[in-house]
């Protein structure tokens, strides 16, 4: 996938870079693959806001993806690749040989006409989902279950790519792009390969209205607004807020622990995230 820049023509489009959209190849979507999707403008079932800066933004309709890749020894080829309003990755429309039709996350290389299929004896090639024990060592892997069945949890997003470095009894040991090392149960599966639309990270909006247009409205700092609406605010001039930052309700930003004590995934970390 390749950017492009667009003319200063306006203040609006003097810094926008944007994707060029080459690798889509079908721009209206498979009508039986469509969810409707709810928003809620951060408000909860009582009308009250429960997360700011959220309303507005464009309809979307939610593309049901085959996270799980349980369709086994079914070669599917791929019909076309697709722009997903709700991720950053292409996702890949694949018509297997029985007639069914399913989306997947497109990685890197994969184009149309190409043959994926899943299941635990088929060639280790870029598209193919299989369990860990049957990935070569070394290779690079994407969509990774946490537990049998349930489906990929981890490396979803455009560019991301783990990397199968050992296998160790029952657990594979996975080094996942935030720089985790993790041991994942053999048995899990993973697809082959590295996902597209890695250029993703180099986009520029270029301006406020495309963030409106995602349903982001403009973020506030708490010492901007008055002492009526947030413990920070207030004060002659610009003040520093005049104690730790918090939320509007009082709740200290910083120094709190933000991972669950007794998440039962903990024991499985060898090295965390790099900082």
């Amino acid at each position: 996938m390749a950017l492009r820049k667009l003319k200063p023509r306006s203040p609006g489009t003097r810094f926008v870079v944007l994707p060029d959209f080459s690798t889509i190849t079908k721009s209206k979507p498979e009508k039986k693959l469509l969810r409707k999707l709810n928003r809620t403008g951060g408000r909860n079932n009582q009308g009250v806001t429960t997360a700011r800066f959220r309303g507005g933004g464009h309809k979307r309709k939610y593309r049901v993806i085959d996270f799980k890749r349980n369709k086994d020894n079914v070669p599917g080829k791929v019909s076309s690749i697709q722009y997903d309003p709700n991720r950053t990755v292409r996702i890949a429309l694949v018509a297997y040989a029985d007639g069914e039709k399913r989306y997947i996350l497109s990685p890197a290389g994969l184009k149309v006409g190409d043959t994926v299929m899943s299941g635990e004896k088929v060639e280790p090639r870029v598209g193919n989902c299989m369990p860990l024990e049957n990935i070569p060592t070394g290779l690079s892997i994407h969509n990774i279950e946490m537990s049998v069945g349930k489906g990929g949890q981890m490396a979803r997003s455009a560019g991301m790519v783990a990397q199968l470095s050992a296998k160790e009894g029952r657990y594979a040991i996975v080094q996942l792009p935030s720089g985790e090392t993790r041991k994942i149960f053999i048995k899990c599966r993973a697809t082959i390969g590295q996902l597209g639309n890695a250029e993703h990270q180099n986009i520029s909006i270029g301006k406020a209205g495309r963030n409106r247009w995602k349903g982001k409205r403009p973020h506030v700092r708490g010492t901007a607004q008055n002492p009526v609406a947030h413990p920070m605010g207030g004060g002659e001039g610009r003040s520093g807020g005049g104690r730790h930052p918090c939320s509007p309700t009082g709740k200290l930003s910083k120094g709190g622990k933000t991972r669950q004590r007794r998440k039962p995934s903990n024991k499985h970390i060898i090295r965390r995230r790099k900082s």
